[in-house]
């Protein structure tokens, strides 16, 4: 722009120049992209690191003959050295070993790569590296004569080979390819901390700029250098930034600070750091969305009147009993149910879901911004809701003892839980109670508590249980995750203690009858949108990706995990068994959860019908309907079933593929985020409950490595990486035999070794 308007005859200045120009320049400074001008002085100078990128056409030739394919590149999260990008004409993701072959590729970039020749294909690595510690003493201002590959690196590199011998099916060459060049960026604002070595201490007090790493939280991002005036005020800080380049003469990426979030380690830096990490919209609700809410504000409430348009094409339910059963403390209640014995003797089963698109119109502020947000996302001690808490919590919520608007499921089961008919309608309701799991289970097993509500959930207790056999039969799988709750003071929601969450037959009372709603809906949707139902799939894994679990538990327990079907799978988790160890089975549980495929929302003209098939549940259909306050793929789905049951007209908007496709993409990312964020949030929380306290618990070997391994402890939920160098100094000697998953340890004060699956303590 400043040589456009030298070429106009207009006085023109760079951003940089111009900021200088203002009171607080220093710190303004650091907040100004480094500049194409400010690296272009570097390429006359510094050599050339690493190789150029193909041009876009060669790259497309390329990729159309099948020399060349396109993924996603990801960085292991305990080798930065070592990438992988899963294409579809390889069993096994191909490994993208060393500086050089990852060729300035940051994770998350969608890259094109070619694979190398056989003979320099490489076994997956067995060493933790991270960059932090192998390039501790790195200089943040060297611009000349850097190599790509520094020599702490090669070091360690070649450390590995010495400690590890055997050949499991996790040691075998597989397939290693090189970037040859990026199709798109996938760069994103970075939390991180200024490494306190890279400070010139002569310059800590100092104004004078100075370059500085900033190293990222995610351990899969590598240092980025900062140039800035102000390092000694940034040291301790959560710090936010950016990159801007990363030119073939820098081993690292340039960026420029953005913010602070405040000190490390305190708990307001810690939550929006890891918000911003996942990409969590926590900005509050702007006016304009606001503005979309009621007039009434709480005051709203149905109408008296059953003539007033609000009651139009609405079946009135308020006599039914019906209650909801919800985890302690829940205020934005999605659901509800209610169960009664028919004359014919069969059963009423109903499932009663918030009625949201009743107040979120399609293409307004509010449903853009619930659009956005795609789902609720749950900390320890907070909630960043979807929509502003005046539906989410009140006016939406299926609260006891009043009216409230709701989308009905009715079905007639019979007492063996075969469904004779289904029945959808929009409806007014008025649940009787609000009861927590375990107030419902208390309620349940009272035996002198006989009356029709509590009857109702018997009844429903019932049927659950049959409709998970049927289930189980069918080759749904019981899979397992860690579950924790933090529990914090009221007044400071600082964590006070950590429980393993109890699992309840009302829990599994609820997610019975969830599930057969989304079921039924998801069939009915589709029936009436062939083309654009809002569905949820989920792909059967590649056999190779229980490859080496398999292998492991032969080796280690001579068990044999089959995963020919989600049936064989099933059935051999069950015979996961050691009778030593009560924990084993949900550990396996656990591990064979995470060599799943993710579940994914789709529009269904995208895919076959086989593909339809979601493999944990062993459903052949699927969608999400029943959390419209936490989730938009249910208020997508509500807005398909109330134009399919001729409630309402569809709007244009759910019959585009396209526009489908977008929002599903948008969801499905939301939607994982939204995961990582509140696990994170609970391990951070661990972290501070247990801060300054030595505890003794039992923990389980996870993965072994050759310079450490991960222990998963049952009673936080938590698992942490252990390095050999935590546990002595100088570090202990090790031997790594990767075929019996075995770590042998020596040094002072420590012989012992260290196998997967075992118990330590």
């Amino acid at each position: 722009m400043r040589e456009h308007s030298i070429y106009s005859f207009l006085d023109g200045i760079s951003l940089r120049d111009y900021v200088s120009g203002l009171d607080d320049a220093e710190r303004l400074l650091d907040m100004v992209s480094t500049g194409h001008e400010q690296r272009v002085g570097k390429q006359t100078k510094g050599e050339l690191l690493y190789p150029d990128y193909l041009s876009v056409s060669k790259m497309i030739t390329g990729v159309k003959a099948g020399t060349m394919h396109q993924g996603t590149f990801n960085v292991s999260p305990y080798n930065y050295l070592e990438g992988s990008v899963f294409v579809p004409a390889f069993d096994k993701p191909l490994l993208i070993i060393g500086r050089e072959n990852s060729n300035r590729a940051i994770s998350g970039d969608i890259v094109v790569v070619e694979v190398l020749p056989k003979d320099q294909w490489k076994a997956p690595s067995s060493k933790i590296l991270e960059e932090e510690v192998v390039n501790k003493n790195d200089n943040a201002d060297a611009d000349e004569g850097e190599a790509v590959i520094t020599q702490q690196e090669k070091r360690a590199l070649q450390e590995e080979v010495k400690k590890t011998h055997g050949k499991s099916a996790e040691g075998r060459p597989q397939p290693t390819a090189r970037v040859v060049g990026i199709i798109k960026r996938n760069w994103r604002q970075y939390v991180g901390h200024v490494d306190k070595d890279s400070v010139k201490s002569s310059t800590k007090q100092s104004r004078a700029q100075q370059t500085v790493f900033l190293i990222p939280m995610d351990k899969r991002i590598p240092k980025i250098r900062i140039r800035t005036r102000q390092a000694g005020d940034l040291l301790g800080k959560r710090l936010l930034v950016t990159i801007d380049a990363w030119d073939r003469e820098s081993r690292y990426p340039v960026g420029h600070f953005v913010r602070s979030l405040g000190e490390l380690e305190t708990k307001g830096a810690e939550t929006e750091a890891l918000l911003l990490e996942w990409d969590v919209q926590y900005r509050p609700f702007p006016k304009t969305v606001l503005d979309c809410l009621p007039s009434e504000g709480h005051d709203w409430k149905v109408p008296d009147s059953m003539s007033d348009p609000g009651w139009n094409k609405r079946r009135d339910l308020r006599d039914l009993l019906i209650c909801s059963i919800d985890p302690p403390g829940c205020v934005d209640i999605d659901d509800a149910l209610h169960a009664r014995t028919l004359p014919n003797g069969n059963i009423e089963v109903g499932v009663h879901i918030a009625d949201v698109s009743n107040f979120v119109k399609p293409n307004n502020a509010m449903d853009q911004e619930a659009s956005l947000r795609g789902t609720t996302v749950y900390l320890v001690d907070k909630r960043i809701d979807m929509l502003p808490m005046l539906l989410g919590t009140d006016l939406c919520s299926l609260k006891p003892y009043v009216e409230r608007y709701a989308f009905s499921v009715l079905w007639e089961l019979t007492p063996d839980a075969d469904i004779v008919r289904a029945d959808y309608t929009k409806s007014v309701i008025k649940s009787r109670e609000a009861f927590a799991y375990e107030q419902a289970q208390i309620r349940v097993d009272d035996q002198s508590q006989q009356d029709d509500l509590t009857n109702g959930i018997r009844m429903l207790m019932m049927l659950s249980k049959k409709l998970k056999k049927k289930r189980m039969d069918a080759g749904a799988l019981n899979l397992a995750s860690p579950e924790v709750r933090v529990q914090t003071e009221s007044e400071t929601a600082d964590p006070a203690d950590v429980q393993t969450k109890q699992h309840l037959d009302t829990m599994s009372l609820v997610e019975e009858f969830m599930l057969l709603a989304n079921t039924s809906v998801a069939a009915r949707i589709y029936e009436a949108y062939p083309q654009t139902a809002l569905l949820r799939r989920h792909a059967a894994p590649p056999k190779t990706n229980f490859e080496e679990l398999s292998n492991q538990l032969r080796v280690k327990r001579g068990m044999e995990l089959r995963t020919d079907s989600s049936k064989a799978l099933a059935d051999s988790l069950d015979t996961c068994v050691d009778p030593a160890e009560p924990f084993f089975n949900t550990l396996v549980r656990i591990m064979a959860t995470r060599c799943m495929m993710s579940a994914e929302y789709f529009c269904s003209g995208t895919q076959a019908y086989p593909e339809f098939r979601h493999y944990g549940l062993a459903s052949e259909i699927y969608t999400h309907f029943t959390s419209p306050i936490r989730r938009y793929a249910d208020l997508e789905a509500h807005r398909q079933l109330a134009a399919a049951i001729d409630y309402e007209p569809l709007d244009a908007s759910l019959l585009s593929k396209a526009k489908l496709e977008g929002v599903c993409k948008n969801i499905n990312v939301r939607h994982r985020n939204a995961q990582m964020a509140g696990r994170a949030s609970v391990e951070y929380y661990v972290g501070q409950a247990l801060k300054g306290r030595v505890v003794d618990e039992d923990g389980f070997i996870m993965r072994v490595f050759s310079n450490g391994f991960v222990v998963f402890v049952p009673r936080f939920g938590i698992e942490g990486l252990i390095r050999l160098r935590d546990l002595a100094t100088p570090e202990p000697e090790s031997e790594f035999d990767t075929e019996n998953y075995v770590l042998k340890i020596k040094g002072e004060g420590i012989d012992k070794s260290v196998e997967y699956l075992s118990r330590i303590g």
